[in-house]
């Protein structure tokens, strides 16, 4: 069963989330909060497997609060959810962890869908939203976040684990990469998993930046790395 903690300081958002995960027999809902600061008390609480977090509440913002829960607890994984304006919030809360984003209106299938698979070790990027996440991995990779990677570590990687690299870096979803590399998404995932391993990665969004920074997501198959 997954466990998840809504923190939106919406009461109707809050129902509305609560209500249909619920419904899903893999899912429970564990606790919701009103703010950061509650967000941040029932994680230590609760111990959620997933966070769905608004980006704009009192007291602690959803930044905020991402920050400090994987501070503390970096395997917890966190869904931002935004709208189209807040671009800077998101950027902010993908620096410091957080494993993608949802637009609020979300399907509840794509809602249940997204909660498995940041579980499964994935991120969520929603296909419409795609080239602002590619736009906001660049602003990480020329920005101040600067991922350090040693060549001997880069030695280790197969070719098709290069091809993933670089449709992570492009934002593209585990979905997006099956299809694109005729791959079921489950291999998908267990690529990114030894990625993650052999490069000593925190999560997919270090990936992305790291990406950009090598000028990876710009590469032709064949090109040396």
């Amino acid at each position: 069963m997954i466990k998840v903690l809504i923190a939106d300081d919406q009461e109707l958002i809050r129902q509305s989330l609560s209500y249909v995960l619920d419904a899903q027999k893999d899912i429970e809902i564990v606790g919701t909060a009103v703010d950061g600061k509650q967000a941040i008390e029932l994680v230590r609480k609760q111990h959620p497997d997933v966070v769905l977090m608004d980006i704009r509440m009192p007291e602690v913002d959803g930044v905020e609060c991402t920050k400090l829960i994987k501070s503390a607890y970096p395997n917890m994984k966190i869904i931002i959810l935004t709208t189209f304006d807040d671009d800077e919030y998101v950027f902010n809360a993908l620096r410091y962890g957080a494993s993608g984003y949802l637009l609020k209106g979300v399907s509840v299938a794509e809602l249940a869908e997204a909660v498995r698979e940041v579980v499964r070790g994935g991120s969520i990027i929603m296909p419409g939203v795609a080239s602002k996440a590619l736009e906001m991995f660049a602003r990480m990779a020329h920005g101040q976040t600067c991922i350090s990677i040693d060549d001997k570590q880069t030695e280790e990687l197969q070719d098709n684990e290069w091809k993933i690299i670089r449709e992570v870096g492009c934002g593209l979803s585990n979905k997006e990469i099956a299809a694109a590399l005729c791959l079921s998404e489950g291999t998908v995932r267990n690529y990114l998993s030894s990625i993650l391993s052999k490069l000593d990665l925190r999560d997919r969004t270090q990936l992305a930046i790291w990406a950009v920074q090598k000028g990876i997501s710009h590469m032709e198959f064949g090109e040396n790395k």
